[in-house]
């Protein structure tokens, strides 16, 4: 899933010359937290929710209201901003675009094109919207989480199981995290599960592989079974 077609396009800016205000209605107003700054077309910094914040922390412990009010319309944007823009190209993947925000510790980046335009914003907020289309879980149905041998075919025999109990896959996910070697976890969303059926479905997938847990979204049933793995 590339960031292009995740991120938000209708792009809110401000421009360097602008005032803090400015920035702080401008976010209340689209009740965002981050805005790219602009010089003349061109993207040359960002301003957050928190730089805001922070600036106006230090600047107010010894001003009166009136003061304060018109020191916000005094100072820019430009003297608060970031300037070293940490921005991710359009065809990232979403993958790559959380590892990025992860490691500089940010909460979102602009997005930048090849010929250096600003063509979008993606933020965490963003990301969710991914992870919860990836996974499949605003369709609800029943997750397995399995642990399997990292073998060619391991994946296809668990997802054979659930097709003979006229399962539907709505999503499988694996991961080499926390495992010991020569296996790997793997995550199953499945839907059309007789839950007349569920206890031999759950014997049969324990033939082939180490159960984690099932989480039944229909029924509200969680259950863990990884304590049974050795």
């Amino acid at each position: 899933m590339l960031v292009s077609n995740w991120m938000s396009k209708n792009v809110i800016t401000v421009d360097a010359k602008g005032s803090m205000q400015d920035a702080m209605d401008l976010l209340k107003k689209n009740d965002i937290r981050m805005l790219p700054v602009m010089k003349k077309g061109k993207l040359v910094g960002i301003v957050t929710d928190r730089d805001l914040k922070k600036a106006s922390a230090s600047d107010a412990t010894t001003l009166e209201i009136h003061e304060l009010l018109y020191l916000l319309t005094k100072i820019k944007v430009k003297d608060i901003m970031t300037k070293d823009v940490i921005t991710v190209p359009p065809d990232f993947t979403a993958e790559e675009t959380a590892e990025v925000l992860q490691q500089n510790k940010i909460s979102g980046a602009p997005v930048v094109d090849s010929k250096g335009m600003l063509v979008g914003t993606i933020t965490q907020t963003d990301l969710f919207r991914v992870l919860i289309s990836l996974t499949g879980v605003a369709k609800g149905g029943i997750q397995f989480g399995l642990q399997v041998e990292d073998r060619p075919g391991s994946i296809k025999e668990v997802a054979d199981i659930i097709r003979t109990f006229g399962g539907r896959m709505v999503s499988i996910l694996t991961s080499y995290d926390d495992v010991p070697e020569g296996y790997r976890k793997v995550y199953i969303r499945m839907r059309r599960i007789d839950r007349s059926d569920l206890q031999k479905l759950i014997q049969e997938l324990e033939s082939k592989a180490g159960l984690l847990y099932m989480v039944d979204h229909k029924k509200n049933v969680r259950k863990l079974f990884e304590e049974k793995i050795s």
